[in-house]
């Protein structure tokens, strides 16, 4: 399988470049939500997640309390290590089966950390979704209702942008119209084609 790397920083528009492709009938494999499927309920990284840093991580809905491991792993980097630990391997492994039942010409997986972790590893060629910085936070904080502070702490924690940009393969500029959007998409989908059939 031919696996496209699609990557931006918050707020640059990997949701509205992956939503075209979907209409495009290309399969989209998203790292966020396989890091939340690795830890349902019944799930092994949940249960070590549990015996890691203690039963008061679970809700009484047998869930992981998000807020409650977020305030252990913040304020101490080993932690947050050890829980990479955990999740990291749970999460590849959750990507390679969706890529392996993906029956789409190419596949894309979606990953804000393409570049940070081994993930890509997983890909052949990478796609950056780029924003300028300020438009990136007003669109943040229109999206998300939230502060222009945390906003920038976000993309603070991200990789810097230039660095992300070194390492693209392919490059769409979204900074105008839906249809500028979709036209440069358009693009790049016929490449993906042509390289996946070469691939096979």
């Amino acid at each position: 399988m031919f696996v496209i790397g699609l990557t931006g920083g918050i707020g640059s528009g990997k949701t509205a470049a992956t939503d075209y492709l979907t209409t495009l009938g290309v399969t989209i494999v998203d790292a966020d939500l396989a890091s939340r499927v690795v830890v349902e309920p019944g799930k092994p990284a949940l249960k070590a997640i549990a015996e890691r840093f203690g039963d008061h991580v679970i809700a009484e809905d047998g869930a992981l309390d998000r807020r409650a491991l977020r305030e252990i792993v913040f304020a101490d980097p080993d932690a947050l290590k050890a829980l990479e630990g955990i999740t990291h391997p749970a999460i590849g492994q959750e990507l390679r089966n969706q890529i392996a039942a993906s029956k789409s010409p190419y596949t894309v997986l979606v990953s804000p950390l393409l570049f940070e972790t081994s993930q890509k590893d997983l890909v052949h060629r990478t796609l950056v979704i780029d924003a300028p910085a300020e438009l990136q936070v007003k669109r943040t904080m229109a999206r998300d209702h939230v502060p222009e502070e945390q906003v920038a702490a976000i993309m603070k924690a991200q990789l810097e942008r230039t660095k992300r940009l070194d390492q693209a393969d392919d490059v769409v500029e979204n900074h105008g119209s839906l249809e500028k959007l979709h036209g440069e998409l358009d693009v790049l989908h016929k490449l993906y084609l042509e390289l996946a059939s070469n691939h096979s």
